[in-house]
């Protein structure tokens, strides 16, 4: 049995990643300690952090959620969210609340190699062809040139295990008999490398529910905050287009990825010729969860638990 790539890491360990964060939300009941936070972007509105903290938070019992310096609660509107500290109080003394374990799927760049993939490029590039979050228009597509652009995998290919034992299968509806489905083009959006990497580090994502709105979850240093997806690859009459279910399991990867506790763990992708990628990803965080996805990545290796955790 392939072993699933689920991590819930350490909060110590990666307190730097809190750095930068202008939003803090807290149990009322310990407001010393924040249960999470975000680096604020324009397109949070107070309903998108709203239903952000919706899966968050469990909660047995409705709560408000208030801006500790003015006491203004939440509503869900379309309001720009203000920076501080949030407060979470339940409605009912007797109601508790507090955060998720729900797991975050550690993911890298996905990589094409094998035929089903290769099918799963060509299907995405012949649907959109352009970067449906910049986009961008690919204008060598008619010399089958595709150097400055990727097929990007919404759930990653890496963890395809996972996707199986999930019954993801489902939201497919053009796979064939013997196929998962994880190489449709259901799974699929076509993106310009540098966005393909930020995706799937889960610095920004798209929210189905929120007009295919684009939130970035840290600096947005490509200014596609705000955007809305493309619709060349959301087109409700188009039997393979990318799937709502898929960007919604996204979008709450995300969110949990950046906003529990001090975030997850960023990797360092670039490794020049020459580079001791062992030796970076063996000091890095989380190191033998990394090394795991990179092999399952790159040469279809997976592990029993627990074989790589003295690393």
């Amino acid at each position: 049995m392939a072993k699933i790539q689920l991590c819930i890491d350490d909060y110590a360990s990666t307190a730097v990643l809190a750095i930068g964060r202008d939003v803090h939300f807290y149990n009322f009941a310990e407001p010393d300690k924040a249960l999470g936070g975000l680096i604020l972007n324009p397109s949070v509105t107070e309903k998108t952090f709203l239903s952000m903290l919706d899966i968050l938070i469990v909660a047995s019992g409705s709560y408000r959620v208030t801006l500790r310096s003015t006491g203004h609660d939440l509503k869900p509107t379309d309001e720009p969210l203000q920076p501080g500290h949030y407060d979470i109080r339940p409605y009912s003394r007797r109601d508790t609340i507090s955060i998720t374990d729900e797991p975050w799927i550690m993911r890298i760049i996905s990589q094409s190699s094998t035929g089903r993939e290769n099918t799963f490029r060509t299907e995405v590039r012949k649907r959109d062809g352009k970067c449906v979050i910049t986009g961008t228009i690919n204008r060598r597509a008619n010399r089958d040139n595709w150097t400055d652009f990727h097929a990007a995998h919404i759930f990653p290919l890496s963890s395809e295990d996972y996707w199986v034992q999930s019954g993801f299968s489902r939201w497919i509806t053009n796979k064939g008999e013997r196929d998962t489905g994880i190489n449709s083009c259901q799974n699929g959006l076509l993106m310009e490398p540098t966005i393909h990497e930020l995706f799937d580090g889960f610095y920004f994502s798209i929210n189905p529910d929120d007009g295919y709105k684009i939130t970035c979850f840290d600096e947005d240093n490509r200014s596609i905050d705000g955007r809305i997806l493309d619709p060349v690859c959301r087109d409700p009459n188009n039997d393979l287009s990318a799937r709502d279910e898929l960007l919604s399991w996204h979008f709450r990867q995300a969110v949990l990825a950046n906003m529990r506790g001090a975030g997850e763990p960023n990797f360092e992708t670039d490794f020049p010729p020459g580079t001791d990628m062992m030796g970076e990803i063996l000091s890095g965080p989380a190191a033998a969860k990394r090394m795991e996805v990179e092999l399952s990545s790159r040469f279809g290796v997976y592990f029993l638990p627990g074989t790589l955790q003295s690393l």
